[in-house]
């Protein structure tokens, strides 16, 4: 796919952007940490409809109404920055299906997890751009499976600064450096490119319509130091929830930044929303995006054999089988540090409903928005902003 042409040039994006910043309003009375209202953030794009990280997911995200767009990025084996989630190109593109490809396949550790496929510093930027992308769920649409290429941070940035021209408000951009100590050690940084990237596109400051996360805080530190003055964010994961008790667990790869795996450091990402942890992150970073579930955890109903009820009777014991249980502190504690906070990843499948919500994605959001989030990482776009417009309503916004 060739890079978007456009005449809009840095100066007049920056401008632009002055004037008409994602959650710009004359709200006033909102508990976010800036008294604007909560962005919404297209988790790869319009994920829930489109395989995810194309430009089709993108451009179907920008057509919803999302503030920013998000992508992960990854480096190929000649040093290009593309849009993938995961290195293991056989979870979200049609590598499997290209015989010409078959004697990479292959077993290897990624951040400590051990995986069979095809690995992204095994191609080059033409070999991935032959290939497409695929819906990485089973309950959304698969017919658009293959039909969309990979595309690279370059061709995002040429579509921000389009998309921004065309509609006439800024839209954000939030890339991710994907596993940055991994791709390290083979030889491929990120953070260079990204950074250099970043300057060559104007867009290297505090006002400028990009956010720029990671879950290592080596990289995001990295970056500062070599003069990246974006909007940063330290990225704070979890694997699961102990349906008895509501509270987080954790196993490889996301108990703990990799960087701390390798250095032999024992603590877990929970570490992270402490109070301590908190002010540590604000000497680096500007906000957290937590997995939801430190703000609204869940419990399940269990039987008298100590395990989870299948509350719906699916055969199944997931989220749909719990209730949310008390909010915790985080985005109060994060705000008195100083940090925005946006959550990860608000989705409709009723699988992923407890059963307060009834249902109901909307009802999910409403509960975030309630507690003064900035923002949300969310799948389906416009359920995102449906539910926004109606909680502006319900505070007389």
């Amino acid at each position: 796919m060739k890079p978007f042409a456009t005449a809009l040039t840095a100066a007049a994006t920056l401008a632009l952007v002055a004037c008409a910043m994602p959650g710009a309003d004359s709200a006033k009375g909102l508990i976010t940490l800036d008294g604007k209202q909560p962005l919404v953030v297209a988790h790869r794009g319009a994920s829930g409809y489109l395989p995810e990280e194309t430009m089709e997911a993108y451009s179907r995200a920008v057509e919803l109404g999302a503030d920013v767009i998000e992508m992960d990025l990854l480096i190929t084996k000649d040093g290009v920055l593309v849009a993938r989630h995961d290195p293991n190109l056989a979870i979200s593109t049609d590598v499997a299906s290209h015989p010409e490809f078959a004697a990479r396949k292959k077993t290897m550790k990624v951040d400590g997890e051990t995986q069979t496929g095809w690995f992204i510093q095994d191609f080059t930027l033409a070999e991935v751009k032959t290939l497409g992308g695929i819906s990485t769920d089973a309950e959304r649409p698969q017919q658009f499976n293959g039909k969309f290429k990979v595309v690279t941070f370059q061709e995002i940035l040429d579509f921000q600064k389009l998309k921004t021209r065309e509609t006439g408000r800024a839209i954000a951009i939030y890339p991710e450096t994907k596993n940055p100590t991994w791709f390290r050690d083979m030889g491929l940084p990120l953070e260079d490119k990204l950074i250099a990237m970043i300057n060559a596109a104007g867009l290297n400051s505090k006002t400028a319509p990009i956010y720029v996360q990671s879950f290592e805080p080596g990289s995001l530190k990295y970056m500062k130091s070599k003069g990246l003055n974006t909007k940063l964010i330290q990225l704070i994961d979890g694997d699961g929830i102990d349906m008895k008790t509501g509270a987080m667990t954790y196993a490889i790869p996301v108990d703990r930044p990799y960087e701390w795996a390798k250095a032999g450091d024992a603590r877990t990402f929970s570490a992270m929303v402490t109070p301590a942890g908190l002010a540590e992150i604000k000497t680096y970073a500007d906000g957290i995006g937590p997995w939801k579930r430190y703000i609204i955890s869940i419990k399940g109903t269990m039987g008298a054999d100590g395990k989870p009820v299948d509350v719906n009777k699916d055969g199944k014991i997931n989220d749909a089988d719990a209730t949310s249980i008390t909010p915790t502190t985080l985005v109060a504690d994060a705000h008195k540090a100083g940090l925005f906070v946006h959550p990860f990843t608000f989705r409709n499948e009723n699988r992923r409903l407890p059963i307060d919500y009834a249902g109901d994605p909307k009802n999910e959001y409403l509960a975030y928005y309630r507690l003064g989030v900035d923002g949300v990482f969310t799948d389906f776009t416009d359920t995102a902003i449906t539910a926004r417009t109606a909680y502006m309503k319900e505070i007389g916004r």
